[in-house]
């Protein structure tokens, strides 16, 4: 292929071509270029209807969005406040365990701090936490959720290593189980970072149980959902495409039917805004497992093992290196495009070194995850800012220890693999 080409692309990139046109026009440009049938780009797109697991993208996303919309973020945080609340650092571990978990359900799409971040910003200036502590928790806060199932981003990616012929595939199931550890690990980093910064001068409410039971009633309704999902996903009551229609169906009821507190008239709104991710998301994915196939069909992933085996020849190295160049590619990529134009180059090379596919991808989204908090395309920064109204360098220095604590916590995921593959259900 000419190298003109490359050059060409990566310019209209930069210019602000949209990526799955970039996409397509190298995957067309190199099955043209060897003589291959360009109707091979179209089977390969309408390949994806066959992938059963594809249904529980727009289903979760659609989900999470209509809990967006409700009071639902309200009333986990009061949960976790009853809970939490009278612990040293507790707001601080209250907003982490809020953000986590509404994150995991409404994916990497920036909904946390819009939904989350009037309620916890005030409330942590108000428990006496400084001004920058605050902004750069919340502001980080809003991807934590990224490792726990269902979050999008473990779908995409156990969907993008089931296209690529593996011996033994990850299961969207294994990845979910693989996430909860690490995602733990960050959770405790960051809550430890909390009761430090707790100075202690504002008097903590005591706990009551009254208090705790009224927050349990009043979220009677959303509490059981990630029990109920998760809990049929790993008893294997539920496939991941029917634990998201479980899902869905049961939000629209309870926050539409039950609590009334999405009118019917916002739904196509809700509707329209989450397919918008959605068609973006499946776009990229179909040109994506086209050029997958080429690069394949070209040995590209066994040139570059070949080349990289020439200077690394410990897999520990590779690590390292990996984990510097997604750092790298988490500033300049949102997760959802570094996930289908980099996973089909990467994974054959880290099986090479003999590394997990599933640890592999919890690996790859801890560090993509980081990405969020940096410049220059860190969604969270942007979106922090607008939400605060503050300058995104503010933003981006506010959460730069947060953004410290994560990368340790990424070093220690990336080298003690067992912290991701300890949950995995046995081979039989």
């Amino acid at each position: 292929m000419s190298v003109a080409l490359p050059l060409l692309l990566g310019l209209l990139a930069l210019l602000g071509a949209p990526l799955f046109a970039i996409i397509a026009a190298g995957a067309l440009y190199g099955f043209w270029y060897e003589e291959i049938d360009l109707s091979v780009v179209a089977i390969e797109i309408l390949r994806l209807a066959d992938l059963p697991v594809l249904s529980a993208i727009p289903l979760f996303t659609f989900a999470g969005y209509v809990l967006g919309e409700s009071q639902a973020p309200a009333r986990l945080v009061q949960l976790t406040d009853a809970c939490l609340g009278r612990l040293r650092g507790g707001l601080a571990i209250v907003a982490l365990a809020s953000c986590a978990l509404f994150t995991a359900f409404t994916g990497a799409s920036g909904v946390t701090i819009v939904a989350l971040g009037a309620l916890l910003y005030p409330a942590l200036r108000q428990a006496d936490y400084p001004d920058k502590f605050s902004l750069g928790l919340v502001t980080s806060s809003g991807s934590l959720g990224l490792l726990f199932a269902p979050a999008l981003p473990l779908i995409l990616y156990g969907v993008v290593a089931q296209q690529m012929g593996l011996d033994d595939p990850p299961s969207i199931e294994d990845l979910f189980r693989a996430g909860l550890l690490p995602g733990l690990l960050m959770l405790v980093l960051l809550g430890a970072y909390g009761m430090w910064m707790d100075h202690g001068q504002v008097e903590r409410e005591p706990f009551s149980w009254s208090r705790a039971g009224r927050a349990l009633r009043q979220s009677s309704w959303e509490l059981p959902l990630p029990f109920v999902v998760l809990g049929g996903i790993y008893s294997g009551t539920f496939v991941v495409s029917e634990a998201a229609a479980v899902t869905a169906l049961y939000v629209l009821i309870v926050e539409v039917a039950i609590r009334g507190e999405v009118p019917l008239r916002s739904l196509p709104k809700v509707m329209r805004e989450s397919m918008v991710l959605v068609g973006a998301i499946l776009v990229i994915l179909g040109v994506s497992l086209a050029s997958t196939n080429y690069m394949i069909d070209t040995e590209v992933p066994t040139r570059l093992f070949a080349t990289i085996r020439t200077y690394v020849s410990s897999p520990l190295t590779f690590l390292m290196l990996l984990n510097i160049f997604l750092l790298i590619l988490g500033t300049l990529l949102d997760i959802f495009s570094a996930i289908v134009l980099v996973i089909p180059i990467i994974l054959p090379v880290a099986q090479s070194y003999g590394i997990h596919p599933v640890h592999l991808g919890i690996v790859f989204l801890a560090n993509m995850q980081i990405g969020y908090i940096t410049p220059p395309v860190g969604m969270n920064l942007f979106i922090a800012s607008h939400r605060f109204k503050r300058p995104v360098l503010e933003l981006y220095t506010a959460a730069l220890p947060f953004c410290g604590l994560l990368i340790l916590a990424v070093l220690v995921i990336t080298y003690w693999p067992n912290l991701s593959l300890y949950l995995l259900s046995p081979t039989p």
